[in-house]
Parts: C-alpha cells; structure tokens; sequence
C-alpha cells in the first residue's frame, strides 16, 4: 500500500479542519450529557456529534490522498482547501441552530432559517464540486501501487455518489410545497421524520432513509484503501497476498461489491423499506451480490498466475553473445 505516514506531506488545511473537528466531537459529546432537550425525535447535539466525527474521517482521507499526487499539487491544494472551507461553513450553521434550538436542515420556519438552509446547501454543493476535482486529479495520477491506485479511485468515486444522495433529501416530500410549509425536504421516505429510530444511527425503523446510503456510499473513503492496508498487513504470511495482481483482482472483486450494494441500500430507502424490514426483493439482491463475492474473491484467489520474467529473463542478451 503506497502510504505516507508523513502527515507533514498531508493537506494542512483539511488536517486543521479534521483536528477542529475532533474538538467539535467532544463539545457535542458533553453537550448530549447535559443538555436534555430533543429536536425532530433525537438529542438535539446527535447531529453536530455525528457530523464531526464523519468530517474527521472524511477529510483526513482527503488529506492523506491528496499527498498522493505525484503533480497537479496546486490544484489539488486550493480544491482542498475549498472543501475545508466549504465543510467549516456548514458546521459553524449546524451547531448555531443547535444553539438556538433550532434544526439546520430543511428548515422554512422563518426567512432567517430558510437563508440559513440555503447556505447549507449551497456549501454542500461547493464540496462535492471539491471533492470532483480531487476525484478527477486521482484518476489522471500515476501510483505505482495499482490495488491502492484502484481503491483509492474507487472510494473516491463512490463517496461522490453517497453525497450526491443529499440532494435527494432537499426534494419536497408528501404534504409539503416550497413558500409555504414550514419544513421542505427529509431524511426519510414514507413517514414523517423523527419516527422510531434505530439507535445511535437515528435511522428509522419503520420506513425508508436516505441517510443510509448517504452514509454506506461516503465512507468508501475510508474503507477500500482500509482493505488494501490489510491485504498489505496479510501478505508476509500469505504468499498469495503477496502479488500484486492478486492485491488488484480483490480490490475490484471489493469495490464492484460495495457499489452493488451501495445501490441496493440506495433503492432500498427509496421505496420506503427501513433498513431492519428487508422484503424478498432486497433480499435476494443481496444474496446474489453476497454469491457473487464468493465467487470473485474465489477466481481471484485460485486463478493460476503467469510468472514474472526475472530481471535477467527480460534483460535483452548482449549483442556480442547474440548468434
């Protein structure tokens, strides 16, 4: 895995924002202690909570990929940047409406929260352009490692597609009409929000939620390069873990699976089905992207290899030895 513990060589600004961020997380961690009061059916710091800890795994990967581009640094520097800057914005509004006792998202009540909200949105929409430039300069870049260059664009990519999933949550649900309900857009799909819920997550239990998409897909950031680490880890004591091609073969097995069901989660919220109520449909889908799991990480495993031309074989015979 072609990692650099460096952090020096880490974008500055998004480990700042990252480092704030684990500040923001135990702010809020003290804040669901002492402070009882709920908003839309949870405490109301469960959000400013898991938005922080969610910006600290995001932009820490972003930091760390960023240091992998061998050029083009300076674009990627300022489009960094522009996440950071992007993601401050939308925390500082989160935790002001935590302070008024107000929600942040999909919030019309007054034109003070509609123009907050707004801004939201707009800043979501600035980091995902961000986010679009890193994933661009990341599939144009050359890393020697092909398993970590793969999981590194793949997570990229389905991170893109998990957040893109937010704006489907600012659409107006059933009942509600922009100028005149009070609250325009929602977490979930068939019920209203603030439902019974899983816990921790939040998520609900009785119909769709967009948030878990949302969630599975942006945190491919982290855990296909995770899967690599790993294999990488393995590799001294299983020498098929030891070839690269091997390495790659799982990776792509990996991420073909996790946009499987990143899908499935995503049509799943869609039609109203809560997580913990799967139908026959869901099901069977999943059990053939579990099938076909099996079978790839199987193939990718027993598959003879060719073997390497050693230095010497490749080496062109000197002319004077050639008959």
């Amino acid at each position: 895995m072609v990692v650099s513990l460096r952090t020096s060589s880490w974008h500055r600004p998004l480990v700042l924002f990252s480092a704030a961020m684990a500040v923001m997380a135990v702010v809020s961690a003290v804040g669901l202690l002492v402070d009882d009061r709920v908003l839309v059916g949870a405490p109301i710091w469960a959000k400013p909570f898991k938005f922080a800890v969610s910006f600290v795994a995001y932009c820490l990967s972003l930091a760390w990929m960023l240091s992998l581009l061998p050029d083009r640094r300076r674009v990627g520097w300022w489009a960094g940047t522009v996440v950071a800057l992007a993601s401050l914005v939308e925390m500082v509004i989160i935790t002001g409406q935590v302070v008024r006792g107000k929600r942040s998202h999909f919030n019309n009540a007054t034109p003070f929260d509609e123009a907050l909200f707004n801004a939201m949105a707009v800043t979501v929409v600035i980091l995902w352009a961000g986010t679009l430039v890193v994933a661009v300069l990341l599939l144009r870049a050359r890393i020697a490692d092909r398993a970590s260059a793969w999981a590194v664009r793949s997570g990229i990519l389905l991170a893109l597609a998990g957040a893109a999933v937010g704006f489907l949550m600012t659409q107006p649900a059933p009942g509600q009409q922009r100028g005149v309900s009070k609250v325009v857009g929602a977490h979930s799909v068939g019920v209203p929000d603030g439902g019974p819920s899983m816990p921790l997550t939040g998520w609900s239990t009785t119909g769709g939620d967009l948030r878990i998409p949302h969630f599975f897909g942006m945190h491919a950031l982290q855990l296909l390069p995770l899967l690599v680490m790993v294999l990488s880890l393995l590799a001294p004591r299983f020498a098929r873990l030891a070839d690269d091609r091997v390495r790659l073969r799982l990776v792509l097995v990996a991420s073909g699976a996790y946009a499987a069901a990143f899908a499935l989660l995503l049509w799943q919220a869609l039609r109203g089905q809560p997580l913990t109520g799967p139908d026959g449909a869901t099901l069977g889908a999943a059990g053939l992207i579990l099938l076909a799991v099996v079978l790839g990480t199987y193939g990718s495993l027993r598959t003879p290899l060719a073997p390497r031309a050693t230095d010497a074989e490749a080496a062109p015979a000197p002319k004077d030895l050639v008959p």
